[in-house]
């Protein structure tokens, strides 16, 4: 059973404990370990029972109110330490619907929040492309303006929720302005004519994946979302939004990792004592259990900041980069300490060390998050830009000749 002391850190309310409470019950209830061999069935059902237990609505931002940050974080970090599935399919739902959100007009989020909080519609985001990973503003997918029309031409790759979902936030290039400046955002709905599933991606921790490709595709300008060439800054303040909740997930592989190496260290029978009378099992543990907590602190510090309206890039980014990279040596640990079990296909530790690998990389690979770090720190101590200098005074005007009328 998981250490619960962090929901009396002074970063949460009394109803975030309540919250994650109550969602713990519900998870060992519903979803714990639920693995079946159709992962995207799997994912719809997930999709589906995540929005009758009434979850999803802490995804998206219903009735104008903002997303509770440390609300999103805490469920991530509990459903992930259940079922890693059961994560993805939460978090797919508010980064799928996160622009419409934020940006998304009266009609764009009466027309698709409402279903996807109730889990009757699946959402995805679609920016990353072969070449435009890490760095968007060499995007090549375009949409260019015809009438009341934009026509979308491209491809996009990595897309979660690919060929299940029942819209995409696609982000294309306008052409307004060079590089990110140029990129606008819009939903196109599954099954809109010149837009197909081109490919299934399969990765080691399977959920639903693929590549997209648009052809002459026909969207309406009212789904557009936000202003032309504004899909930068759309799709920058998404992830910001859920930056930080990836890091709460990497928390919650993490915790259930501990919790299991825990449990067998103190029961597993070697040398005539148990695994957790050796010394080297105790440094091992104490490592562990420090990485977890010195992760959940950033983690926790961001997603508050954050719902007290403070910028968090850099501190979203520390968060991300330390808890991804702690779980992962975490796991890798109790691996170690599981011995040829940690090892055998479809035990606990084996699936956590195949799903912590993905989220090191999605939102922000770790060296990315460096940069973003480095790029505030430096910003911050940054000399002012000199004052421009005052205009020179004009000169006086010559004296009249003598005799001049």
């Amino acid at each position: 059973m998981a250490d619960k002391a962090y929901l009396d850190w002074p970063f949460f309310d009394p109803r975030h404990a309540a919250l994650e409470r109550s969602l713990d019950d519900w998870a060992g209830a519903h979803v714990r370990d639920l693995h079946g061999a159709d992962v995207d069935a799997d994912c719809r059902r997930l999709v589906r029972m995540l929005g009758e237990g009434g979850w999803l609505r802490h995804a998206v931002a219903l009735d104008a109110a903002p997303i509770d940050t440390r609300a999103l974080c805490l469920i991530r970090e509990t459903l992930a330490r259940h079922n890693g599935l059961a994560d993805f399919a939460f978090a797919m739902q508010g980064l799928g619907a996160g622009a419409i959100s934020l940006f998304g007009t009266a009609t764009q989020r009466e027309r698709y929040l409402p279903a996807v909080a109730r889990g009757d519609a699946i959402a995805a985001f679609a920016l990353s492309e072969p070449e435009a990973g890490s760095d968007v503003a060499a995007m090549r997918c375009a949409a260019r303006r015809d009438g009341d029309d934009y026509v979308l031409d491209g491809g996009k790759t990595w897309i979660s929720n690919g060929g299940i979902a029942d819209f995409y936030v696609v982000f294309a290039r306008t052409g307004e302005a060079p590089g990110a400046r140029g990129i606008t955002a819009f939903v196109v709905d599954a099954g809109t004519p010149g837009f197909d599933v081109a490919e299934r991606i399969d990765v080691i921790a399977p959920h639903p994946l693929a590549r997209l490709r648009f052809t002459d595709c026909r969207v309406p300008a009212a789904h557009r979302i936000g202003a032309p060439a504004q899909g930068f800054k759309v799709a920058m303040a998404t992830l910001d939004v859920f930056r930080t909740s990836v890091a709460a997930a990497a928390l919650g592989f993490a915790r259930r990792a501990f919790d299991e190496a825990l449990a067998h260290a103190t029961h597993r029978q070697m040398f005539g004592r148990t695994l957790a009378d050796f010394q080297l099992t105790q440094a091992k543990l104490a490592r562990m259990a420090t990485q977890i907590d010195a992760a959940a602190l950033l983690t926790y510090r961001a997603a508050w900041q954050r719902d007290g309206g403070r910028a968090v890039t850099k501190e979203a980014a520390m968060a991300k980069m330390t808890a991804t990279e702690s779980a992962q040596e975490v796991i890798d640990a109790a691996v170690q300490m599981f011995g040829g079990l940690g090892v055998t296909s479809g035990h606990p530790a084996e699936r956590l060390y195949r799903e912590i690998r993905a989220l090191r990389i999605y939102e922000g690979a770790t060296e990315v998050q460096q940069l973003i770090i480095a790029r505030e720190l430096l910003r911050a101590v940054a000399p002012a830009p000199a004052p421009a200098p005052a205009p020179a005074p004009a000169p006086a005007p010559a004296p009249a000749a003598r005799g001049a009328s």
